[in-house]
């Protein structure tokens, strides 16, 4: 049992660091690392556990992997190919534009995952946006939400859902037929919605449109070898994200080998690769994984499991409820990998207890933190993987703007999700 001093401490360290990314006067890495280091010095938490038990290292190396092959990809020429085929589809208007590019990172981030999705997506949009010349806030912003929307609907989309589906034991296709309907509707009102929302945005003058439809997606290859030897060991490595759980390995793996065999076979200098790598979004995660170990060493995020199911009294229908919404809450502010993770021994030992069938809340659970993801602009991987490029590119992504547009489509999502819950499993 944790001491109260180090319980609310933690709390107040985890609150004050959030407070300085919210007011953005400091840089988020910076502030996330330094918020992870207090834990430690404070003794909340010790080094050897942080490196032990919190920082997800398997996140990390799929992040710095998946980074690598993207960057030398990137230099084939296909992501400017890819933005000119996109465009001539959509005659070049915007609002076209950002429907396609919605439907392919959602459909995308399903097969795969999410934060390979949007490092494989993003440099296509920016590059798009650039040659049409208009804003690309409207498009990153949908790029994060239906990611993650996407993401919530199989097995392999979103890690809380690999976590669940490996304790539970339920399949691939139990998660399509249970989430996949409506993470299918939420999809589609929420680009209608925000299709609507940034209509006066996407506007594009017809001199730019015009000329951008001349142009030939052949002729933006600059490296046909280049090109041949990426597409070949990126689809080497997206079979083994979707063979993962037959090969028994971790994503983390595949996604570096993937990244040290096209390093090898198109023979690019390493040092020149790694300084595209997006290391300020990778000490970000650190940074967070230490905040979030530091609250679950101190037994806040256990006292929080425990409140919500002390709070049910054992009742299926309200532990649905309340999961869906708690869970969706605290992924918004909190990474939902380490709340999944606490979340999962405390159903188990209540369905031991009750002797009930769980299953609805299981899909509660995955609901929550899979949308709840979109809350805030840290509350899911891919929202901090875009922040990190769009930064970098010149265009830096407002916690409190994404905050104003994101939050209420969350919240939207979380009663759709509410209702859907109660209308097919009570």
């Amino acid at each position: 049992m944790s001491s109260a001093p180090s319980f609310y401490g933690a709390i107040t360290i985890f609150i004050l660091v959030y407070a300085m990314i919210i007011l953005e006067k400091f840089n988020r890495t910076v502030i996330a690392m330094t918020g992870g280091l207090v834990m430690i010095l404070v003794g909340f938490l010790s080094q050897e556990v942080a490196i032990k038990d919190d920082i997800d290292f398997n996140t990390l190396g799929l992040l710095i992997g998946m980074m690598i092959l993207v960057s030398i990809t990137r230099r084939s020429g296909i992501f400017e190919a890819v933005a000119i085929w996109a465009v001539q589809v959509t005659k070049g208007y915007p609002i076209s534009l950002l429907a396609l590019l919605s439907i392919i990172t959602a459909v995308a981030s399903s097969l795969l995952d999410n934060v390979t999705t949007v490092l494989l997506i993003v440099p296509v949009t920016l590059t798009l946006t650039e040659r049409l010349n208009i804003n690309p806030m409207p498009f990153l912003i949908t790029e994060i939400l239906t990611s993650n929307i996407g993401g919530t609907a199989t097995l392999i989309g979103d890690p809380p859902n690999i976590m669940i589906g490996s304790a539970t034991h339920l399949t691939f296709t139990d998660f399509i037929v249970h989430l996949a309907p409506i993470a299918f509707l939420i999809l589609l009102v929420t680009v209608l919605l925000l299709l609507l929302f940034y209509r006066k945005q996407l506007q594009v003058e017809e001199e730019h449109r015009l000329q951008v439809l001349t142009l030939s997606p052949k002729e933006q290859i600059k490296d046909w070898l280049l090109l041949k030897q990426s597409l070949f060991v990126l689809a080497l490595t997206l079979v083994g994200f979707l063979l993962h759980g037959t090969l028994h390995l971790e994503s983390a793996t595949i996604a570096m080998t993937g990244a040290m065999l096209l390093m090898l076979v198109s023979q690019e200098e390493p040092e020149d690769i790694l300084l595209h790598v997006e290391w300020p979004t990778v000490f970000f995660f650190t940074g967070l994984f230490i905040l979030v170990g530091g609250l679950k060493s101190t037994g806040v995020i256990k006292a929080l499991a425990q409140w919500a199911l002390a709070f049910t009294g054992g009742q299926i229908e309200l532990t649905a409820y309340l999961i869906i919404w708690l869970s969706a809450i605290a992924s918004a502010f909190i990474d939902n990998i380490p709340f999944v993770a606490t979340m999962i021994p405390m159903l188990q030992e209540m369905s031991a207890i009750s002797g009930t069938h769980m299953e609805p809340v299981w899909w509660s659970l995955a609901l929550g933190a899979c949308l709840g993801g979109n809350g805030t602009l840290i509350g899911a991987s891919a929202n901090v993987i875009v922040a990190g490029i769009a930064e970098k590119n010149g265009y830096p992504i407002s916690f409190r703007h994404f905050l104003f547009v994101a939050f209420p489509f969350m919240i939207l999502s979380i009663i759709m999700a509410h209702i859907y819950v109660y209308l097919r499993y009570f």
